[in-house]
């Protein structure tokens, strides 16, 4: 579907049309492919629908264009069971002329500027659908214009987004690195190990413990790579670093608690999967491949950057 832009009172509303979570769904949102409508042209479509008009006033603010115009976002509540104003999605996907699809799938789609706004806009809309209620006095609290906080005007207390802390670690024994999944993992698919922070813990403390919890192994040293913002389930910071387990350290003990699985995988069969482009086919005799998060996910990121030096170290031999 093609972009179509607008300006309604100097600012430039793009709205991602996000879905309801749907019960043990692993794919739990979906996105209309990004697109913009004047505010009147969306008055005109929530009217059609016989939605208030005044729905608008939920969206968020996102981001900015390089023209400085303003980027918001509005949940449309499509199919939602527990909502009176719910959108039927197929009646929706008639209306704009295309479909909507999961946003874990859309991260194979999706370039780096759009993933950093529809992750915005999830973890915002999911967010302030969570904290409608002051925890104080128990009373409605008010988004502000922007959706960057929430107001209780019988308390005054002021609510604002927050993020959890997550470390995401990627394992190396020097020659091999260490890839798991977990049984909501579509099938297939392997990442590196991640889990939330403590409370009083510093980054470093929390890699080593998700280590051990996860996989038995004790980190020897470990790097800092880079950060993300990421979505699911709830807002996290994304913190990634790459780990070190000593010689002979290499035996793994699967928390099944926490994991279906996890291996020690050769640079060979990393480099391959990190060709692979989204879930790939089975194989002849059933099998599917083993495959990577999208580039979207700073998991990818770790995992190239352990390719990249493992093979500049083989060229250097």
């Amino acid at each position: 579907m093609s972009p179509r832009c607008g300006t309604c009172l100097n600012l430039k509303k793009m709205m991602m049309y996000v879905e309801k979570p749907r019960v043990q769904e692993y794919f739990t949102f979906s996105i209309a492919w990004l697109l913009s409508f004047r505010a009147s042209e969306l008055e005109r479509i929530l009217s059609k629908f016989g939605q208030d008009t005044r729905k608008i006033e939920r969206s968020v603010l996102i981001g900015c264009s390089d023209r400085r115009e303003a980027w918001f976002a509005l949940d449309l509540s499509l199919g939602s069971l527990c909502s009176s104003d719910s959108l039927q999605k197929s009646e929706m996907e008639t209306e704009l002329q295309g479909s909507f699809i999961q946003l874990r799938k859309a991260l194979f789609q999706l370039n780096e500027k759009d993933t950093s706004l529809i992750f915005t806009a999830q973890a915002l809309l999911r967010w302030h659908e969570c904290h409608q209620f002051c925890g104080k006095s128990g009373q409605p609290t008010q988004k502000n214009v922007a959706g960057s906080k929430r107001i209780c005007p019988s308390s005054n207390m002021i609510y604002y987004p927050q993020m959890s802390p997550v470390v995401i670690t990627l394992v190396s024994d020097r020659t091999r690195c260490l890839l798991a999944r977990q049984s909501s993992f579509p099938k297939g698919m392997y990442s590196a190990l991640a889990g939330f922070c403590d409370v009083g813990e510093t980054l470093e403390e929390a890699v080593r413990r998700e280590v051990a919890e996860e996989v038995g192994l004790e980190v020897d040293s470990l790097q800092y790579s880079a950060s993300q913002h990421w979505p699911f389930p709830n807002s996290s910071l994304m913190m990634a670093c790459h780990a070190t387990v000593g010689p002979g350290q290499t035996e793994i003990h699967v928390n099944s608690q926490e994991l279906e699985t996890a291996g020690w995988f050769s640079l060979e069969e990393v480099a391959t999967a990190l060709k692979r482009k989204g879930p790939p086919s089975n194989e002849q005799d059933g099998t599917i491949p083993f495959w990577l998060p999208p580039k979207a996910a700073i998991a990818h990121r770790l995992i190239w950057e352990w390719v990249q030096k493992q093979s500049s170290s083989s060229n250097l031999a």
